[in-house]
């Protein structure tokens, strides 16, 4: 490979990041941090088979469809992950996350620890970072969940109520992060994305590059 084809080969495969936490432990404010931080990085768009709520665009906030659409999709290796909530089907779409991470993108999802493992234990799982975010305390979580004041008590009981299970599988994610001060722990975040970016293998333009000093080496009187 010449100088030149070397300098436009690809210089980077993108990661598959992946933020999960209990309700309230601060993983959406983080995610959306982490979107303004670098707007190169994308958020994963969820396919589900639920019905609009008003002010939802098919393909911002969702990718809407029929549970036949749905269902088809997950029998030809469309989804990365899904799950059935509540009565829907959700997902992770396969191909627009190849696309981006095919480009040299960082894709982000937002999604709890069951759609973290299937991602992990996919074709592209070479290429995932894990990161959980735990609270500090428990007493922390639900003042953080009662502060909002988006919820009601029945809604907070069980948030609380389904905490601990998520917590409990913390040690299957390659990073935890304790957020006991929100801009420490996006200081820590932004440093664990920025490392795991330049891992041998992300960097797919490296070969070709220790090629060219080898036959530049080879080639030296």
């Amino acid at each position: 490979m010449s100088n030149n084809e070397t300098r436009g080969a690809q210089l980077r495969r993108g990661l598959l990041i992946i933020l999960s936490s209990p309700s309230g432990a601060g993983k959406s404010t983080l995610s959306r941090r982490l979107l303004e931080w670098d707007p190169s990085l994308t958020f994963s768009v969820s396919a589900t088979t639920r019905a609009p709520r008003p002010g939802e665009q098919d393909g911002e906030h969702y990718h809407f469809l029929s549970e036949e659409q749905f269902k088809r999709s997950v029998a030809e290796d469309g989804m990365l992950e899904h799950a059935h909530v509540f009565g829907n089907f959700y997902g992770s779409p396969r191909a627009p996350v190849e696309r981006a991470i095919n480009a040299g993108c960082d894709v982000l999802f937002d999604i709890d620890w069951q759609g973290a493992q299937q991602i992990v234990n996919s074709a592209l799982g070479v290429h995932t970072l894990s990161i959980f975010i735990l609270p500090p305390s428990i007493a922390e979580l639900r003042r953080r969940l009662e502060s909002r004041g988006q919820d009601s008590a029945d809604t907070i009981a069980k948030r609380m109520q389904k905490s601990w299970d998520e917590i409990s599988h913390w040690g299957s994610y390659d990073y935890v992060l304790v957020n006991d001060d929100l801009d420490k722990t996006f200081d820590d975040l932004k440093t664990i994305v920025t490392a795991t970016r330049l891992r041998r293998l992300q960097q797919p333009s490296l070969m070709a590059h220790v090629r060219g000093l080898q036959s530049e080496f080879e080639e030296t009187p």
